[in-house]
């Protein structure tokens, strides 16, 4: 993921949360990609998100961001996405985020 990010010139930052100076929910990575914010919760293929983890993706995505509960399964689909975002595709952006965004709300 960080490779990928990188490669496609998003800034991006690890987030550890639950720390005792951190907040807790906090997605894994907080990804800034052509001027758009994405908050990045990375699961395993049988992992679940808490309350709180989709709490605060929902409320990244009521404030305009992106909060995406990714799984291994939607990697291409991802991609997909910040491909869009870096060529402004504002129909294909809207069309995967909404598939993206199904997996927590």
């Amino acid at each position: 993921m960080k490779k990928f990010l990188k490669d496609e010139g998003c800034w991006f930052i690890k987030y550890w949360g639950g720390g005792t100076f951190t907040k807790s929910g906090v997605p894994d990575l907080l990804v800034c990609a052509d001027g758009q914010f994405i908050g990045l919760e990375l699961k395993a293929p049988n992992g679940k998100a808490s309350d709180l983890q989709k709490t605060c993706l929902k409320k990244i995505d009521e404030a305009g961001g992106m909060g995406i509960l990714l799984y291994p399964k939607d990697f291409d689909r991802f991609k997909k996405l910040i491909w869009a975002i870096n060529a402004m595709n504002i129909e294909e952006i809207y069309e995967i985020y909404t598939v993206l965004k199904g997996r927590w709300c």
